[in-house]
């Protein structure tokens, strides 16, 4: 027969219970409710931001059409947007960044950048204030006006001004969103490091043809013989593999015609990570 004594024991035992059963159950719990949100009628107003905003929306199959509305109604659903520098953030900004973000996340598992909590959108370009050692060690204060940029602690910050012209041209390679929500993916595995989470099969080749993609670019961009002379990957990717991975990721939803004829190896890499063929759009 069981006391008071025990009591303690079997509130703790029960919690306990509780608790692994929580932890078994909330993937489950998750997905159900994506695929609650992914079912929910898109709303015409929406759609209309989709077709003024984002161009190259119309282009995309059918089917990847609906699995970005899909994808763009759980996005909305679990991110909070934050106006900075007095700007109100309407329905119209949200769509429009969300179906950028989204862009990256077709056709693949997804728990929609689950690390992200917030996207802080300012009116324009916004100013970081950060320190930087040289190879010397000397430390110097620096003013860094950005468009864009993904923190590990989850937070994405984008000029709205950047966002609307890098949608408004979905062929010049240049696309805030796309970047920095290539940094998101990038940091899902820990700290940016040009290599996110990939299946073990892939990693290797992925680290061969990137390497190699990257050093060229380095090579281009400081070649002292033609140091102006343009390249199709922008040369602020050879910045370092981090940013390299963010830059390509541009290029490849935006110039994927010549991405594929001048780095094909590269593009075959990003078709097997992003699993999409813009070229087939």
């Amino acid at each position: 027969m069981l006391s008071l004594s025990d009591l303690p024991f079997l509130l703790l035992l029960a919690a306990a219970f509780a608790l692994v059963v929580w932890l078994l159950g909330k993937p489950y719990f998750t997905r159900s409710r994506f695929a609650r949100l992914r079912r929910k009628p898109f709303p015409a107003a929406w759609r209309t931001v989709l077709k003024e905003r984002v161009p190259y929306f119309r282009s995309l199959p059918a089917d990847l059409q609906i699995q970005l509305k899909g994808h763009i109604q759980v996005f909305l659903a679990e991110k909070a947007f934050i106006g900075c520098r007095g700007l109100e953030v309407t329905d119209e900004m949200r769509v429009t960044i969300a179906a950028q973000a989204c862009l990256l996340i077709l056709n693949r598992p997804t728990d929609y950048f689950a690390s992200l909590r917030q996207i802080l959108v300012y009116p324009g370009p916004f100013i970081v204030n950060r320190t930087h050692t040289d190879h010397a060690g000397v430390k110097q204060d620096q003013r860094q006006v950005l468009a864009g940029e993904s923190w590990s602690e989850g937070q994405v910050i984008l000029s709205w001004a950047d966002v609307v012209e890098g949608a408004a041209d979905v062929s010049d390679g240049r696309n805030v969103v796309i970047h920095e929500f290539a940094h998101q993916l990038d940091q899902e595995n820990g700290a940016a490091n040009g290599a996110p989470i990939l299946a073990p099969h892939h990693a290797k080749r992925w680290a061969r043809v990137m390497s190699d993609a990257y050093a060229r670019l380095q090579a281009e961009t400081q070649d002292d013989e033609s140091p102006h002379r343009p390249t199709l990957i922008n040369d602020y990717g050879a910045t370092d593999p981090v940013e390299f991975f963010a830059v390509v990721s541009e290029t490849f939803f935006e110039q994927a015609q010549r991405l594929s004829e001048e780095h094909p190896d590269l593009y075959r890499e990003m078709v097997a990570f992003y699993c999409v063929d813009p070229l087939s759009w």
